[in-house]
């Protein structure tokens, strides 16, 4: 048996069926409304009206102990559709230079911690990641060993704003 044989298939083509005009003379018309979504100006928006202040509290899940959190952002800048954040953040009664990026297409918050001591179960190397924006992130710790915890924010600091003003009469 010849192993280098060709083999024959025979090919049965369809006929195609004529192209009728009149489809390509109607113009295509599409029933609702488009939504635009342009990602590099909401980055622009969200830089603009963001606060610049952010108070909460982490919860570790490895301890259940609950600090204190306090987020100040001297820097917002908006880059492509990506928004640049610089600050500080006060854990407990650690305060510790903060960057991250805020997508404004999918709303992903990545916030990295920069000092080299920080408080409860937090180590250095790993960061909060943020589906939902500011309002809730989670801690990834740099190893599997450390369960993580939970940090939830809200804009603006209650201790912040200044009292009502009373009358006097």
């Amino acid at each position: 048996m010849d192993m280098n044989a060709p083999i024959e298939i025979p090919a049965t083509f369809e006929p195609s069926l004529p192209l009728d005009s009149s489809v390509l003379e109607e113009p295509l018309v599409l029933d609702g409304t488009v939504q635009q979504f342009d990602p590099v100006l909401r980055a622009a928006d969200l830089a603009a009206s963001m606060p610049r202040q952010w108070c909460g509290s982490y919860q570790s899940f490895t301890s259940g102990s609950a600090v204190d959190v306090k987020l100040t952002l001297a820097s917002v800048q908006p880059i492509g559709q990506m928004v640049d954040l610089r600050g500080v953040i006060e854990i407990g009664s650690v305060s510790t230079p903060v960057q991250g990026n805020l997508n404004a297409s999918s709303d992903q918050l990545d916030l990295l911690p920069l000092a080299g001591q920080l408080p409860d179960d937090l180590e250095v190397g790993g960061d909060f990641l943020g589906l939902q924006g500011m309002s809730l992130s989670s801690w990834q710790a740099p190893r599997l060993t450390n369960l993580g915890g939970s940090l939830s924010l809200a804009p603006g600091c209650s201790g912040s704003e200044a009292p009502p003003i009373r009358a006097l009469w």
